[in-house]
C-alpha cells in the first residue's frame, strides 16, 4: 500500500467516525451497531440516516392532550396547559420530505456554530464550568470545620434528631465507650432507672458537704439523673455525657487517654451510688437500720464452707459482681463450678479432720441483678505485659442457679459426685476410643479399621511377577512418557494425508522426531502409563492363602467397627446424662434471664466496648455502640460475645431474676392506669430540664433552616444579578389579534398574544436570516455544520419539536406552532421521566425537565423552564425557528412577578446544578476505582456520598443510588486496608511505615463515616472485618519494634473517636458538556454492571 493510499484510508476512517459522532449527537442514540447500520442503509447520507433512526424510535403513541402535562402538583390557578392550543396534525419527520428534515438539522445549528467558532467552547460547557466552580467554592467553606463538628457531630441538626421511639445513644467524648456500655446496661433496667430518676438529694445538701464522699457522690448523682432524663425524653439522637464523665476522672488516677478498666469503673460506680442512697436512707430512717436500694438490687450473699488446717469453718459474705475465670473452661456452668470450689475439700465429706484445706461457696441469697465478671486478661510474665484470653466461652440466655444454692447443697453434692464418677468413666472410654482411631506405634497414626481395609485391598490386588523397578524402560523420557510419534490423525491432519506420507519427506520427519531431545515437563507429563498398576500388589499369593487372609481381615474389621461404635455410643450416653443431670424441675426453680452482655474488642491495654441489651417488650436484642443504637439478634450476639474465633468477646454478663418482673416493667399512672412514657416518666424538675434542652435543640434546627434559607437567598440574588446583566431587552408593544383563533381571556402570559407590532422588522430579519443560511448552506454541507457544533440534548429536542410543528406553522402561524412544539417536546420528556431506565441511561443528566418531573416540581417551574429552552438565542437563524423563539421570548416578557415565584425557580435550578456536581464527583470516583486508584477514588466517593445524602433529604429522585455509592466507598476502604495489612506483613521498616500511614491518614479517618448513619449493616460488617484483620496479629510472633507499632496503632483503629479528622478541600473538577458527561457516566456504569452487581455488597 502506497503512502497516498494509507493517508486516504485514514481519512476515510476518520470521516466515518465523524459521521457516527454527528449521528449520535443529533439522535441521542448510543448503540454503535445501530448507528453503523443507519449509515450503511443511507450510503453515508446523514439525513437518510437520521430518518432511518427516527423511524426506528417512533413507536411510542402520543398521549392525550388532557394528560400529557401531568405533574404531581395540580395548580389551582388560571394557567392553561402549554399544549392546549396545539393543532392535532403533526408532521412526521420519518416521511418522504427530506428537504424539511435536512433543513431542520443543518440550518438549526448555524447560530450555535457561530458562537462555537468564536470561542471554541459551547454555552453548555461554559455554564457547567461556572456551576462547578461556584459549587466547589461554596463547599470549601462548609467543609472547613473542626473534626468534632463534622464527623463526630453532623453540622446538620436534622441528622442528629431522634427517630420516634428509638433509644437514645451516648456520645463518645474520648475513650468513654466503657462508660456508655455500662450506663446503657443499667439504664435499661427500668427499676434502676426509676430509682435514679426519683432520687431526691438530702435536705442538708444545701449546706456544705460533710466529707469527701458527699462532695463527690452527690454531684455525680445529680448529673446521672440529668443524663438518665435525657435518655428518656430527649429529641436528640444521642446525648453528651461529658459532665458526668468529668466527675469520674478524679476517681481514676490513670491518664485520660487510656481505656479505663470497666470492672473497676463498674465497682466504683456501684459504690458511689450505694453511698448516695445510703446518705438519703439514713436521713429518712433516723434511728432505724436504713435500707439501701442499691444493695438490695445488686448485692447477694454466699456461705463459705471449708477446712483450714484441719479445722472446719463457715462464713457468710456479701458479693456484688461475681468474678469468674475463663481460661480452661468451655461454658459458664464450668466456670461457676470451678469458682464455687477452692482447694481440696474431701475432708468436708468425711468424719475425720485431715490437714487438707479448701472451701465451697453456696449462695444463700441471690440479688435481683446478678452480674458475672469474666476474667479475660492475664499477665504474661515472659513478655512483661497483660494479654487478653480469646478462648471461646458459651453462656445461656436462661441460667438456672439451683445447683449453686445452699438449700440444695446435699442434692448438688450427690449430683457432683455422680458427675465426677461419670467423667472418670468417660475418660477411660475416650482413651480406649483413641486407641482405635489412632492406631500404630510410629509418629503417624491411622484408624485401625482403615488399616485393616488397606491390608485387605493389598492382598486382593492382582499379583505381579516382576520387581517394581525391572519393568521401567530406562530409555523413556522422564515422567512416564515415550518418544513414539503419535498418529497423524491425532495431530489434526487429514486421514488421506497421513496415508500418503510414505516418501522421503515422512522418513525425514520421523528421523527428526527420533533425534529430538525430550524435555521433562513435570506438571504436564504427570499421567501414569496405562500398563503401570495403580497400587502395590503381592508378588506371590495362593488362593488358599488369600481366602484365609480375607476371612480374617473381614472379621477383624467388623469387630473393630463394632467396638468403635459401642465406645462412641457409650460416650454420647454419658455426655447426655451429664447434660441432663440438673434438668429435673426441682433444679429449675431459680431462673435468671440474660439482660445485657458487655463486649470488648481488641487487646489487653486497648480496645473498644459496646453492649447487647435485651428489649423484653419487643422481644429482640439491641446493640448499643456509643451513638449507634441498632436492632440485633441472638446470632450476632453469639458471634461477637462467645469469643474463640474473633478478637471480640464478652467480659461482663448481667442476668436478672426472671421471677421478678418489676425489674423491667414499665411504670403506670396510679389514677388512669395507663403506661407512662416519655416525659411523663420524669419528676417535675427533670421534666423541666429535658423540655429546656429540647427547646434548645429545636431552636438549633430552626437556626440551621434559617441559615440554609439565607444561603439560598444569597445564591438567588447573585444569580439574579448575573442574569440581569446578560438579559436582552424585549419589545412588549401591544398587537392585534392573531389568526390562530386563540381566545382573548384574562391577561396571563401563556394566554396573551405575543407582541407583533414589529412585523415588518421581523420579516426583514427573517429574509436576511434565510439568505445568510442559504449562502452558508451552499458553502458547507450539513455534515460539516454538525461537525463544528456540539448540540445539547435540550436543543436537539427543541429542533425536532419545531420540525414536527411545520404544518401547524404553515396553517396557523407561529403562535399555534409554538404551542404545538411545546406539547411535542413535553410529551417526549414526560415519557423519558416515566421510563424505568438503568443507571447508565439516566435521562436526568440530559434534561433538566426530566429531573423536575420525577421530583414533582410545580407546574409553573416546568412551564418557565420549557419556555427558556424555546427562547434560546441559538434558535434565531431560520424563519420558523426564529419566529417560534420570538413567541417564547414574548411569553417570558409577559410573565408577571406574582405568577412565578422566582426564588422557588432558582432553588429548583440550583438543586439541579448540585445534582450535576454530585454526578461529576461520582463519575471521577468510579473511574478511579476501576483504575485501582483507591486513594484518589476514595476522596471523590466520600464527597459524593456527603453531597448525595444532602440531595436525597428532599426526595428519593434528587440524587443517585445511595447504596451504590456506599458500596464503592466501602470497597475502596477494604482495598486500602488489605494493601496496608500486606505492607505491614512484610516486616520491612519502610513498608510497615507506609502501611500504617495509609491506615492512619485514610482508613482510620474514614471509619466514622461508615458508622455515623447506623443504617447500612454492610458498612458495620466492613468496619469489623478491617478491625479484626489487624487484631489477628496480636497472637502472632513478631519483632519488638513491630509489636510496639501495632500496640500504638490499634487504639486508634478500635476507638476512632480519638482520631477523627476533617478532610482536605474537595478535589477540583473540570467542566464537561452534557454529552460528554452522559457518555462518560454511561461507560463507567456499564463497566461496573458487567464486572459485578453493587447490590450484592460484601
Amino acid at each position: 500500500m502506497t503512502v497516498e493510499q494509507n493517508v486516504l484510508q485514514q481519512h476515510s476512517q476518520k470521516h466515518q467516525q465523524t459521521l457516527l459522532n454527528q449521528l449520535r449527537e443529533v439522535t441521542g442514540t448510543t448503540d454503535v451497531q445501530l448507528l453503523q447500520e443507519a449509515l450503511q442503509v443511507s450510503n453515508g447520507d446523514l439525513a437518510e440516516a437520521v430518518a432511518f433512526l427516527t423511524e426506528k424510535n417512533a413507536k411510542v403513541p402520543q398521549q392525550d392532550e388532557a394528560t400529557y402535562y401531568q405533574t404531581a402538583q395540580i395548580a389551582n390557578d388560571r394557567y392553561i396547559s402549554v399544549g392546549s392550543q396545539a393543532d392535532t396534525n403533526v408532521i412526521d419527520l420519518t416521511g418522504d420530505d427530506k428537504d424539511d428534515l435536512q433543513r431542520a438539522i443543518a440550518l438549526s445549528l448555524e447560530e450555535s456554530n457561530r458562537a462555537f467558532r468564536e470561542t471554541g467552547i459551547t454555552d453548555e460547557e461554559q455554564a457547567i464550568s461556572r456551576v462547578l466552580e461556584a459549587s466547589i467554592a461554596e463547599n470549601k467553606a462548609s467543609l472547613k470545620r473542626t473534626h468534632t463538628e463534622v464527623w463526630s457531630d453532623s453540622p446538620n441538626p436534622h441528622d442528629r434528631k431522634r427517630q420516634e421511639n428509638c433509644p437514645v445513644g451516648l456520645k463518645n467524648v474520648g475513650n468513654t465507650c466503657w462508660f456508655s456500655a455500662v450506663i446503657q446496661s443499667l439504664f435499661n433496667l427500668l427499676e434502676f432507672q426509676r430509682l435514679v430518676l426519683h432520687y431526691s438529694p438530702p435536705a442538708r445538701m444545701q449546706d456544705l458537704p460533710r466529707n469527701q464522699k458527699e462532695h463527690r457522690n452527690l454531684p455525680f448523682m445529680q448529673e446521672l439523673r440529668c443524663l438518665f432524663s435525657l435518655l428518656v425524653g430527649s429529641k436528640r439522637k444521642y446525648v453528651d455525657p461529658t459532665r458526668a464523665v468529668e466527675i469520674l476522672k478524679d476517681a481514676f488516677k490513670s491518664s485520660e487517654s487510656q481505656q479505663q478498666d470497666v470492672s473497676e469503673f463498674t465497682h466504683k460506680l456501684l459504690d458511689w451510688l450505694e453511698d448516695a442512697f445510703q446518705i438519703k436512707a439514713e436521713e429518712e430512717r433516723e434511728g432505724e437500720k436504713p435500707k439501701n436500694p442499691m444493695v438490695e438490687l445488686f448485692y447477694g450473699r454466699f456461705l463459705a464452707v471449708g477446712v483450714l488446717e484441719g479445722k472446719k469453718f463457715e462464713n457468710t459474705e456479701m458479693f456484688g459482681q461475681y468474678p469468674l475465670q475463663v481460661n480452661g473452661f468451655k461454658d459458664l456452668h464450668e466456670c461457676l463450678e470451678a469458682a464455687m470450689i477452692e482447694g481440696e475439700i474431701e475432708s468436708l465429706h468425711s468424719a475425720d479432720n485431715s490437714a487438707k484445706s479448701g472451701q465451697e461457696h453456696w449462695f444463700t441469697e441471690l440479688p435481683p441483678v446478678l452480674t458475672f465478671e469474666l476474667s479475660r486478661f492475664e499477665f504474661n510474665q515472659a513478655l512483661g505485659r497483660p494479654e487478653k484470653i480469646h478462648n471461646k466461652l458459651e453462656f445461656p440466655s436462661m441460667l438456672y442457679m439451683d445447683r449453686y444454692m445452699d438449700r440444695n447443697r446435699d442434692i448438688t453434692r450427690i449430683k457432683r459426685e455422680e458427675i465426677r464418677r461419670l467423667k472418670e468413666h468417660l475418660t477411660v472410654l475416650q482413651q480406649r476410643l483413641e486407641r482405635y482411631l489412632s492406631y500404630g506405634s510410629g509418629p503417624k497414626r491411622f484408624p485401625l479399621a482403615d488399616v485393616l481395609q488397606y491390608a485387605m485391598e493389598f492382598a486382593s490386588s492382582k499379583p505381579v511377577c516382576t520387581s517394581p523397578v525391572e519393568d521401567i524402560d530406562t530409555t523413556a523420557p522422564p515422567g512416564g512418557t515415550t518418544a513414539q510419534v503419535p498418529p497423524a490423525a491425532s495431530l489434526g491432519e487429514q486421514p488421506d494425508a497421513s496415508l500418503s506420507a510414505e516418501g522421503s519427506g515422512s522418513g525425514q520427519q520421523a528421523q527428526q522426531q527420533q533425534q529430538r531431545v525430550p524435555i521433562h515437563k513435570p506438571f504436564t507429563q504427570s499421567r501414569v502409563p496405562l500398563d503401570l498398576p495403580m497400587h502395590p500388589a503381592p508378588r506371590h499369593v495362593t488362593e488358599e492363602e488369600l481366602r484365609v487372609l480375607e476371612g480374617c481381615l473381614h472379621r477383624w474389621r467388623s469387630e473393630v467397627e463394632n467396638d468403635t461404635r459401642d465406645l462412641q455410643a457409650s460416650i454420647s450416653r454419658i455426655h447426655r446424662t451429664i447434660e441432663l443431670m440438673y434438668s429435673d424441675k426441682s433444679m429449675m426453680q431459680v431462673p435468671y434471664r440474660l439482660h445485657a452482655v458487655l463486649v470488648h474488642e481488641g487487646q489487653a491495654n486497648a480496645g473498644h466496648y459496646w453492649a447487647y441489651i435485651y428489649d423484653p417488650h419487643h422481644r429482640r436484642w439491641m446493640k448499643y455502640n456509643d451513638i449507634s443504637v441498632t436492632k440485633s439478634s441472638w446470632e450476632e450476639l453469639v458471634r461477637d460475645s462467645f469469643g474463640g474465633y474473633r478478637n471480640a468477646s464478652a467480659y461482663c454478663l448481667m442476668y436478672i431474676d426472671d421471677k421478678k418482673p418489676f425489674l423491667i416493667e414499665e411504670e403506670f399512672d396510679k389514677e388512669t392506669g395507663q403506661m407512662l412514657s416519655g416525659l411523663d416518666k420524669l419528676p417535675p424538675d427533670l421534666k423541666e430540664y429535658v423540655e429546656a434542652d429540647n427547646k434548645l435543640f429545636v431552636r438549633e434546627m430552626e437556626e440551621w433552616d434559617a441559615l440554609q434559607a439565607h444561603k439560598l437567598q444569597q445564591e438567588k440574588l447573585a444569580l439574579a444579578a448575573a442574569s440581569s446583566v446578560a438579559a436582552q431587552p424585549m419589545s412588549t408593544e401591544p398587537c392585534p389579534q392573531d389568526d390562530t383563533g386563540a381566545p382573548q381571556q384574562e391577561p396571563e402570559y401563556m394566554e396573551q398574544q405575543s407582541p407583533t407590532g414589529d412585523a415588518k422588522h421581523l420579516q426583514e430579519d427573517t429574509e436576511r436570516a434565510i439568505s445568510k443560511a442559504a449562502a452558508e448552506h451552499d458553502e458547507k454541507s450539513p455534515e460539516a455544520l454538525l461537525n463544528t457544533a456540539m448540540m445539547t440534548p435540550n436543543m436537539q429536542g427543541v429542533i425536532m419539536a419545531i420540525g414536527k410543528s411545520r404544518s401547524v406553522y404553515d396553517k396557523c402561524g407561529p403562535e399555534a406552532a409554538f404551542f404545538k412544539a411545546m406539547k411535542v417536546e413535553y410529551t417526549r420528556l414526560l415519557r423519558f421521566a416515566q421510563e424505568d431506565t438503568p443507571p447508565e441511561r439516566d435521562y436526568r443528566l440530559q434534561h433538566v425537565i426530566v429531573y423536575f418531573i420525577q421530583n414533582q416540581a410545580p407546574k409553573k417551574i416546568l412551564e418557565r423552564t420549557l419556555l427558556m429552552q424555546f427562547a434560546d438565542r441559538n434558535l434565531g437563524f431560520d424563519e420558523r425557528c426564529k419566529n417560534i423563539m420570538k413567541v417564547a421570548r414574548a411569553k417570558l416578557e409577559l410573565i408577571k412577578p406574582d405568577e412565578v415565584n422566582m426564588e422557588e425557580y432558582e432553588v429548583w435550578h440550583q438543586d439541579y446544578r448540585n445534582f450535576r456536581d454530585t454526578t461529576v464527583f461520582l463519575l471521577f470516583g468510579l473511574e478511579l476505582f476501576l483504575k485501582k486508584s483507591y486513594v484518589e477514588g476514595l476522596m471523590y466517593l466520600i464527597y459524593t456520598y456527603q453531597y448525595n445524602k444532602e440531595l436525597l433529604v428532599k426526595g428519593p429522585y434528587r440524587g443517585h443510588d445511595e447504596e451504590l455509592i456506599a458500596h464503592y466507598r466501602r470497597e475502596c476502604l477494604l482495598k486500602l486496608n488489605e494493601h496496608a495489612a500486606a505492607l505491614f506483613e512484610t516486616g520491612e521498616e519502610n513498608e510497615v511505615n507506609a502501611g500504617l500511614s495509609i491506615m492512619n491518614e485514610l482508613v482510620v479517618t474514614c471509619i466514622p463515616l461508615l458508622l455515623v448513619d447506623e443504617l447500612e449493616e454492610k458498612d458495620m460488617v466492613a468496619v469489623e472485618d478491617m478491625r479484626n484483620r489487624w487484631c489477628s496479629y496480636l497472637g502472632q510472633e513478631m519483632e519488638p519494634n513491630l509489636q510496639e507499632k501495632l500496640t500504638d496503632f490499634l487504639p486508634k483503629l478500635l476507638d476512632c473517636s480519638t482520631e477523627i479528622k476533617s478532610f482536605h478541600d474537595p478535589p477540583k473538577l473540570p467542566s464537561y458538556s452534557t454529552l460528554e458527561l452522559c457518555e462518560r457516566f454511561s461507560r463507567v456504569m456499564t463497566s461496573l454492571t458487567q464486572s459485578r452487581t453493587p447490590a450484592d455488597g460484601r
